[in-house]
């Protein structure tokens, strides 16, 4: 016998009929039932993360914070030796820029005075200048004149002298001289054998200016060693402003000298902090004097070595020294006597 089902559908409910009589399901419910677990499990397993997965956040955050830190110190340091070099190379060039100028303007007569390293008599006796080395010469350049004069009674010449004070610092002193016979008490340019040692002893050594107001400036607050010497027109470097090969024993005017190679050590400002005033000292009187007989560029490469080599000093400050060499070539002479 073949059972006879019928499924009419009643909303949800199906009835299915046999022999055994009606059975009754509810597909509607069961759907809903199952749903409702499944979304149930799935809310629980969106509600957090594991504790694997926080260390390894908390982990990469951490590395990230520490590689950024990393790059604003390096970013940080490469600024401070930026401005620090910065620093040191204006104030060479601010000195060094003045320098040529009144040395290209620098009166070279036979007949005048020079008060420079190895100059002898009738000349200024510069001897060797160990250490800081000076210079006093006429120039025709502005100075700072004497009050009370009118413009015409200025003459277009100054004296200039350079020197490295005590302090550890180069001073330029630019005074403007008078017209001869304009003053009784204010000299003129004086001629040999007048010399500039006696007449301005101020120029030539340690003394301040002792007019009232001074023609002293400092130029190079931050150079704390000065070295010069000659090119001669020869073609040969030497610390005599003379020819000796050719015979000749005085200045006369510059007549042998090509150019004046000047050499300084400037120290940045915020590397001047860390030395006190004998340790400056002390670096000036360790960087060699020159020698005759030693290359070009040599002068500055002993002085590099020698600052390679201090170990008792803070290395950020003795990195923060700087050397600097210039020639300054001179025109011909404009006056030679006998």
């Amino acid at each position: 016998m073949v059972d006879d089902e019928s499924t009419p559908p009643q909303g949800n409910r199906t009835e299915r009929y046999s022999q055994r009589g009606p059975v009754r399901e509810n597909f509607g419910a069961g759907r809903y039932s199952q749903g409702s677990v499944v979304s149930s499990q799935w809310s629980l397993c969106m509600a957090g993360f594991t504790l694997a997965e926080l260390l390894v956040s908390v982990g990469v955050l951490v590395l990230l914070l520490l590689l950024a830190t990393q790059l604003l110190n390096s970013a940080a340091t490469i600024t401070t030796v930026g401005h620090k070099r910065m620093d040191a190379d204006s104030s060479a060039r601010q000195l060094l820029d003045r320098m040529a100028i009144d040395f290209a303007q620098m009166v070279k007569r036979s007949d005048v005075d020079y008060f420079a390293k190895r100059t002898a008599a009738p000349n200024s006796v510069g001897d060797t200048m160990a250490g800081n080395d000076q210079i006093a010469f006429y120039s025709a350049v502005p100075g700072y004149y004497p009050s009370g004069y009118s413009p015409g009674s200025q003459s277009p010449m100054s004296l200039v002298a350079y020197r490295v004070k005590s302090q550890n610092k180069l001073e330029r002193l630019g005074k403007g001289l008078v017209w001869n016979g304009v003053s009784s008490t204010d000299t003129p340019v004086v001629f040999l054998p007048l010399l500039i040692s006696n007449t301005w002893p101020y120029a030539t050594n340690q003394s301040p200016d002792p007019s009232s107001a001074s023609a002293y400036e400092t130029m190079g607050p931050q150079v704390f060693r000065f070295e010069y010497y000659y090119l001669l027109k020869n073609g040969g470097f030497s610390d005599t402003p003379w020819d000796t090969g050719a015979g000749h024993t005085a200045v006369k005017g510059m007549q042998d000298v090509s150019a004046i190679v000047a050499s300084v050590a400037v120290i940045d400002s915020k590397s001047r902090v860390l030395l006190t005033d004998s340790q400056v000292a002390a670096l000036a009187a360790g960087l060699s004097d020159y020698v005759v007989g030693i290359a070009p560029g040599q002068l500055r490469a002993n002085w590099q070595a020698y600052l390679d080599g201090i170990i008792s000093l803070p290395r950020p400050a003795i990195s923060g020294i700087r050397l600097y060499e210039r020639y300054f070539y001179l025109s011909p002479p404009t006056l030679l006597t006998p």
